[in-house]
């Protein structure tokens, strides 16, 4: 009879087991999941999706990725609104303050960053506050990418613009930078640099690094645009790029891939444009297609102090009204983007940088180049202003092709351009 008990109850625990396991097995949470993210920068989000993943069994991620800029911020808005959409979300810092004012967003609060194990300490203060309305924080940033510029190694050398650490020398400062460019122009180069010139937001990014160079400010504390002696600095900042141009030294109303081209065929030096186009240069020089040694450094201070206009991928969770995300989920979206944030020194490949920066306190990063040469500008990046009108896909952007962008062609003067830029923004708050 002791025999049949022990069989029965060994048989029963084997029973039991089989069923925690099996239960284990099925009891995956799922998150469900939206962004933005195409190209180079998808793939590499499929990457980490994938690791994550194999790292946590009981997490499945639905990921789903949706069309960019105001067509994506729409949909979120609009499902998040009928307590519909996403339990966590890719997210531009630059429209973080048009989210919350719409009810798109939901706070995060410190107990759960901390809890997440993150801190803002963790990131750089601007960067961090930048997903901030009012002292709240509605967003945890991933990367920081801005503009740098790209030069051709070759060229610069022969014309005496490199220095003893085999970097761009000769720069700083906007009468020696426009030197610089003559000087390049002058050894054969068809311009010393090219631009992105026929679009407002390629040059917003450029003159917005310019006017904070100075220290002026888009939108004052009273909400006001370029109010006082700000339109003075931002007609300076117009006129500098402008000048570039009607000097032939930069090309007029070139589109992006001829901008591109430009460089990449040696008839520009120098290249203005996003550390999202690292991966392009990359895959050239490795293809042999380049043809010249080529790097990447952090914009030129051209005025009083460094800055450089940035924006930042990040992560927030929606306010889905009537159907909020639980306490429980939440917790579960908080390990996601912490694991996201400390294995975001493989998304520097993209040409970002890690907004942590522990990833970026790391060997990896480093020798990571030229992200680890330019990384330093994450430290006296410029986020766009805090406004419903301001970041990407927004009036602002608007304004800076309808204003900006004809002051660097020529087509309007640089004076005329930036007051009317002014009282068109001023119009629409």
């Amino acid at each position: 009879m002791t025999l049949i008990r022990n069989i029965v109850r060994a048989a029963l625990l084997s029973t039991a087991l089989l069923g925690t396991a099996v239960g284990g097995a099925l009891a995956q949470e799922t998150v469900v999941w939206w962004d933005f993210l195409s190209g180079g920068d998808g793939v590499r989000m499929k990457t980490l999706l994938d690791k994550f993943a194999e790292e946590n069994p009981d997490i499945k991620i639905e990921a789903t990725t949706l069309e960019w800029g105001t067509p994506f911020y729409t949909k979120l808005q609009t499902s998040a609104a009928i307590g519909e959409g996403p339990d966590i979300s890719t997210y531009h810092l630059s429209r973080i303050p048009l989210g919350v004012s719409t009810g798109t967003l939901s706070e995060i609060s410190p107990d759960e960053i901390a809890a997440a194990g993150l801190s803002a300490s963790d990131y750089e203060d601007a960067n961090f506050k930048a997903a901030q309305i009012d002292g709240k924080q509605y967003a945890i940033p991933f990367d920081i990418h801005s503009i740098v510029l790209y030069y051709n190694k070759d060229a610069l050398n022969a014309a005496g613009l490199i220095g003893a650490d085999g970097l761009p020398t000769g720069l700083d400062g906007a009468d020696n930078f426009k030197a610089a460019l003559e000087k390049l122009k002058a050894n054969g180069a068809q311009y010393g640099v090219s631009i992105h010139s026929a679009a407002g937001d390629s040059q917003w990014r450029i003159f917005y690094s310019l006017l904070n160079q100075q220290d002026g400010k888009f939108l004052d504390d009273n909400g006001d645009f370029l109010s006082g002696d700000n339109l003075d600095k931002a007609v300076k900042a117009a006129a500098t790029v402008a000048d570039w141009v009607s000097s032939g030294l930069a090309p007029a109303a070139t589109e992006y891939a001829a901008s591109i081209a430009l460089f990449t065929g040696g008839a520009a030096p120098l290249h203005i444009n996003g550390v999202w186009e690292v991966p392009t240069m990359a895959d050239l020089a490795q293809k042999g297609e380049l043809g010249f040694e080529w790097g990447a450094i952090q914009l030129p201070t051209l005025f009083d102090h460094p800055a450089t206009w940035a924006d930042s991928h990040s992560f927030v969770i929606p306010n889905r009204v009537g159907n909020e995300v639980s306490a429980e989920k939440r917790a579960t979206v908080l390990k996601i983007i912490a694991w996201m944030n400390k294995n975001s020194t493989f998304w520097a490949t993209a040409g970002h940088i890690p907004a942590y920066k522990p990833a970026r306190d790391t060997d990896e990063f480093r020798n990571m180049q030229p992200n680890a040469v330019y990384s330093k500008l994450a430290e006296t990046a410029v986020f766009d202003p805090v406004s419903t009108l301001a970041g990407v896909a927004s009036p602002v952007y608007d304004a800076a092709g309808n204003y900006l962008m004809p002051a660097i062609n020529g087509e309007i003067d640089p004076q005329t351009a930036m007051e009317e830029m002014r009282d068109d923004l001023n119009g629409q708050r």
